[in-house]
């Protein structure tokens, strides 16, 4: 396993270098979108309409936030469980989206997209919410604000921690760490 510090948005290089197990700092701008921005951001490509968002080599990060406290650029930023975009990740990550951002495993499909187009699934520490938005250094809501927590935010993060849960030569973290402590 090892250590990467990647600069956002990711290229197929970037990509292809990461295996399941690793630790990333990711800087740069990140992307916001829980279920139901998922299902907005699809019905546009369904329609062969623009999004409100660019998607080539960019992360999406599955979280809704908490209320932004006074002085601080958002609030606690906890990932949420990702399997619930799953039905909506394969035509993201044919659109160019080149990662993904939450906890708990992803469905055959979405792997396979994820083989597919080069692309990597992160994982952040679930019940560290608070820690993990010391990285953001800024928000801003980009789309969709009628869905509240829920809106499309443009973030811009500093050395984010994340694990690579599954990577994009079919690698899979989950997996890998039951077997070595089952022996």
């Amino acid at each position: 396993m090892a250590d990467y510090s990647l600069t956002t948005p990711l290229g197929d290089d970037d990509v292809r270098q990461l295996k399941a197990g690793d630790t990333v700092k990711l800087t740069g701008t990140i992307y916001t979108a829980r279920d139901a921005a998922h299902e907005r951001l699809v019905g546009l490509i369904d329609e062969g309409k623009e999004l409100p968002i660019p998607l080539d080599g960019q992360i999406i990060y599955y979280v809704g936030p908490s209320p932004t406290p006074p002085g601080k650029p958002i609030g606690s930023a906890g990932p949420t469980t990702s399997y619930r975009m799953d039905p909506y990740a394969p035509a993201l990550l044919d659109k160019g989206l080149k990662g993904m951002l939450g906890k708990g495993g992803r469905s055959d499909t979405v792997v396979d997209a994820m083989k597919k187009n080069t692309a990597v699934y992160f994982v952040a520490t679930g019940g560290a919410a608070a820690l993990i938005s010391r990285s953001i250094t800024s928000a801003e809501i980009v789309a969709y604000e009628d869905l509240g927590a829920e809106a499309i935010r443009k973030l811009t993060v500093e050395d984010f921690p994340v694990i690579v849960a599954q990577d994009c030569h079919g690698g899979n973290a989950y997996e890998e760490g039951q077997k070595k402590y089952a022996k």
